[in-house]
């Protein structure tokens, strides 16, 4: 389990910022008794994907506080801002909760122009689920002495025609810690977004292209199998699940930290009651052995705060990412 203390330790939301002012609208009633209908999770993403696949099995885990059910449902579309937006909309009955990963409430209120909602504004924290960690993986195209970040940079500048690099979405934020770490050393690093991680790991192995951002997790079947080798990880220590890859601090790019983390929400003026009990329910399971042995298998690590505590890393993340995406002057088409 990781804690919020231990999370703040290690990774890279700085200062929290103050929990952001509570929605205005009336709060939903809502007895603080079990609710007698399923209650959905909306995913953004399809059937078997990363954060379908966190969502089922902690939905497994908390059954039993949910009597009547929990289902899965799945709405892919407009880089999971659909999801985004239907949870918005939904009667703030207790009965709808977002199951997503960060960058759709951190990044995207920057390169998109219109995403379609504020996230503290219109959605209420619940509590996160898990947080894992963000590799810099190259394949046949980048010779074996390139061994860390610096020795990548450097060899970049040498082959500015090779200087590459992809991620599974554009306006994401593998996109942006690309950015973040050329711009570290003054190279100019060209992203390639791809409609999924799958693709972009595809062309690295088949050396297409030089390299590629992505989730640990995504990566380490290849990695176990050396047909990619990461060469950095964003966060502040090594990653558990990839140790042989120095972080981008020991590289000495102190300001490159990156990571991804998957948590749940509801619309806004959801009950306090009904937050209370997805909030229990949640910090429960990632507090126990079953969540955390079937997260680990994906490489992520479960992550247990509060409803408030969850508000302010949201809040200092979305503050986090504005200045490198306006940097850019990315903007993400719709």
């Amino acid at each position: 389990m990781t804690s919020r203390r231990h999370f703040l330790a290690a990774s890279a939301a700085a200062t929290l910022l103050p929990a952001a002012a509570l929605p205005s609208r009336a709060f939903a009633t809502a007895a603080d008794t079990a609710p007698t209908r399923p209650v959905r999770w909306v995913v953004g993403f399809a059937p078997g994907g990363g954060t379908d696949t966190i969502a089922r099995m902690t939905a497994d885990t908390i059954r039993d506080a949910y009597p009547a059910g929990l289902l899965i449902e799945n709405k892919p579309g407009a880089s999971s801002r659909l999801a985004v937006r239907t949870v918005k909309d939904a009667e703030p009955d207790g009965q709808t909760m977002l199951v997503t990963p960060d960058f759709a409430l951190t990044v995207y209120p920057h390169s998109f122009r219109e995403p379609g909602y504020e996230p503290l504004k219109d959605l209420a924290p619940v509590a996160p689920i898990c947080i894992g960690g963000l590799a810099l993986c190259v394949g046949p195209m980048v010779p074996e002495t390139v061994k860390n970040p610096a020795d990548f940079l450097d060899w970049c500048q040498q082959n500015p025609k090779l200087a590459f690099f992809g991620s599974p979405a554009s306006g994401s934020s593998f996109h942006f810690a690309g950015i973040m770490l050329g711009r570290a050393k003054n190279v100019e690093l060209t992203h390639i977004g791809y409609k999924g991680g799958a693709p972009a790991l595809q062309d690295v192995m088949g050396g297409q292209i030089a390299s590629n951002i992505c989730a640990v997790g995504e990566a380490f079947p290849y990695l176990q199998s050396g047909k990619l080798r990461a060469i950095g990880t964003f966060g502040t220590e090594r990653d558990e699940f990839a140790p042989e890859a120095p972080t981008m601090v020991e590289s000495g790019f102190d300001d490159v930290i990156a990571y991804a983390w998957v948590g749940a929400l509801a619309p806004a003026a959801t009950s306090p009651q009904a937050i209370a009990r997805m909030e229990s329910a949640l910090n429960r399971a990632t507090s126990g052995d079953v969540l955390t042995e079937r997260l680990a298998k994906f490489c992520f690590k479960p992550l247990t705060m509060s409803s408030d505590e969850f508000r302010q890393m949201i809040a200092a993340d979305i503050e986090r990412w504005g200045p490198v995406v306006k940097a850019t002057g990315f903007t993400a088409d719709e």
